[in-house]
């Protein structure tokens, strides 16, 4: 599904969400104040973190192709100018220039799945001023949730280490645009699909379900509950065991899957919710076991995020795959990156900000990778876009150029494959929970040069120092 059809139909589903009114009003101001000063020259933004949360060492590129369509199809509607009107602040000539606008810029991205650190521009916009001004708020919240829980998604893949898991998180997501970009996000980073069946039809993510306690204890007994289940679904019958006891719950699986092996189906899993998990799994896999249920998977939700995941699997948990939920969705230790779009250069002229703690890196820039003889990620080179490394692999790509697509929208199979591959190019020290290693960033010589040449100058002009 072209990605431009993705965001016509989330709009469809969520109307009060505009994007060109996904914006602070201060953009607003500034664009009004730039156009009667008549700034309309080329401004370049960089989208980049500045820090890593707590037990973070890298990060997955996420929200990309999304963006991209809302860019492109990026207008003010008459009702969206009426609204701004009824403000009060906006002089008629403003507005006027708003009606005739769309995003006209160039977009320079890495692509979706790729890693990428600290620092490192994951995304750069070119365009009119008043242009590049005015979507800052939409890139930052489009790309900053996507790949917050991209990230958090990988690490939870490479905690199970093999097993499958499934996104649980829509109910306790921020909203309903969240659960989706939960499910895509997580899906690109390994996962196997989602619960979430919206997300499921604009995605084509594979879809998982099975059953809540509530119906098991809407029957007068949890063996007619299986049964009744089994009998709707023979094909696909996964039972929620533990809604009186874990033990007990898994004899009656036992007992349908022997009925429904007599009619030539086979009961796929159970599934366990609370308890502990590890001694729970333990003895239900033994009992599975005994009774030549030996291909019967047991599905574990409940609470799982990466922390968990390594706990339960490091004790010996025999749980063949995990609904990840709240946690994961929310991603719950580092709800937050400390992601900034700023301004690198205008009309021609590289330009910083010097606030202590939030120095930026002047011009447009690329990303420059180096391999080791192994294939691993070696280091990273931040350096202006005009330079070349010959042996390196430039991470920023052009996407978007005069505000259309210059190539075709990813699709999101070949994400999630590009992702695979990218992770496991990343070295093993950097995968762990603890993130005690970080990836060497090097700035280059020509980077380093201009940076220290305007920040001169600004001290100079702006500190009568020097």
């Amino acid at each position: 599904m072209p990605l431009t059809k993705i965001g016509r139909e989330k709009m469809e589903c969520i109307p009060e969400c505009r994007p060109e009114l996904v914006t602070d009003l201060y953009q607003l101001t500034m664009a009004a104040s730039y156009l009667e000063q008549n700034m309309s020259a080329p401004a370049t933004f960089s989208l980049f973190i500045r820090a890593y949360p707590s037990n973070r060492n890298f990060f997955v590129a996420a929200g990309v192709e999304e963006l991209l369509g809302f860019l492109e199809n990026f207008r003010f509607q008459k009702e969206d100018l009426d609204y701004l009107d009824t403000l009060g602040i906006f002089k008629p000539e403003f507005l006027d220039y708003l009606g005739n606008m769309k995003f006209t810029g160039q977009v320079r991205a890495m692509p979706e799945g790729t890693i990428f650190f600290k620092d490192e521009p994951v995304l750069e916009v070119t365009a009119p001023i008043i242009e590049a001004q005015l979507v800052e708020t939409l890139v930052i919240n489009m790309i900053n949730l996507s790949t917050m829980v991209a990230t958090k998604a990988a690490r939870c893949v490479n905690a199970a280490r093999g097993r499958r898991l499934v996104d649980f998180a829509l109910r306790r997501t921020q909203g309903i645009d969240a659960g989706l970009k939960v499910a895509r996000s997580s899906f690109l980073a390994g996962f196997i699909g989602t619960s979430n069946v919206l997300a499921g039809k604009i995605y084509g993510i594979p879809v998982f379900g099975t059953m809540a306690h509530s119906y098991i204890t809407s029957f007068p007994s949890e063996i007619e509950a299986f049964r009744a289940f089994a009998e709707t679904f023979p094909q696909n019958t996964v039972l929620l065991v533990d809604t009186f006891d874990p033990i007990a719950g898994t004899k009656h699986a036992v007992k349908v899957a022997k009925e429904l092996a007599e009619k030539g189906n086979q009961l796929r899993g159970v599934r366990l919710d609370s308890g502990d998990l590890v001694e729970l799994s333990i003895k239900v896999r033994e009992i599975l076991d005994e009774n030549g249920l030996r291909d019967v998977q047991i599905f574990a939700s409940g609470g799982f995020d990466e922390f968990k995941i390594a706990d339960v699997l490091n004790r010996g948990a025999k749980i063949d795959a995990f609904g990840v939920g709240t946690k994961m969705g929310v991603s719950a230790d580092a709800p937050y990156f400390d992601m900034a779009y700023k301004l690198v250069q205008y009309d021609g002229r590289p330009v910083m900000k010097l606030s202590t703690g939030k120095v930026t890196y002047v011009g447009a820039k690329q990303v420059f990778r180096f391999f080791d003889p192994d294939g691993f990620i070696d280091h990273d080179t931040l350096g202006l876009k005009g330079e070349n490394y010959p042996s390196a692999q430039t991470l920023l790509q052009t996407f978007m150029v005069s505000g259309k697509r210059v190539r075709e929208p990813d699709d999101l199979q070949a994400v999630k494959m590009r992702f695979e591959k990218e992770f496991k190019r990343l070295p093993q020290q950097l995968k762990t929970l603890d993130a005690e290693k970080k990836l060497r960033v090097e700035i280059s010589e020509e980077l380093e040069k201009l940076q220290q040449e305007v920040k001169q100058q600004i001290i100079e002009k702006e500190l009568g120092e020097g």
